[in-house]
């Protein structure tokens, strides 16, 4: 007979009573040796957060679309951010920079790759290093980061 799909717990062990609440629940896990329950301990990885988002639509985004020309065009934040999804965001998961569950790509059942993956999947430390290589691809066009053309 196969179970139920187990769903997921989060324990945030801040006091002795959540450490408990942890340990009463670890003892009522279901046994299975097919589909096993997997328990991770680790300290909690923080997700980027606001402001590092808002710096980006703000900041390099805002300065690239205004000073980079490919091919005689110029491009929106919203075709430079998807953009660099694409070509910055990890491969694969990676420790202390993706969130759990993490795909950069998901597939159609014709074969065809769609990005899934997403800034808001990075962490603090995953959205940093995005962020400095979306500053080193604006370096090499000559962007001048901060400089704004308001006239």
């Amino acid at each position: 007979m196969r179970r139920e799909k187990y769903p997921p717990r989060r324990f945030l062990i801040r006091s002795a009573v959540q450490k408990d609440y942890a340990c009463a629940a670890i003892g009522k896990l279901p046994e299975d040796q097919d589909r096993p329950i997997e328990v991770v301990i680790r300290e909690q990885v923080q997700a980027r957060k606001l402001d590092q988002n808002a710096l980006m639509w703000a900041g390099p985004l805002e300065d690239i679309c205004r000073q980079v020309y490919l091919d005689g065009r110029m491009y929106s934040k919203e075709v430079w951010h998807e953009y660099f999804k694409r070509e910055f965001l990890p491969e694969m998961p990676e420790e202390g920079m993706t969130l759990d569950g993490y795909r950069k790509w998901a597939f159609l059942p014709n074969g065809d790759r769609v990005l899934k993956g997403s800034t808001t999947d990075l962490t603090k430390k995953g959205f940093a290093r995005y962020l400095e290589q979306v500053y080193a691809f604006g370096a090499q066009y000559g962007v001048q980061f901060g400089v704004r053309d308001e006239a």
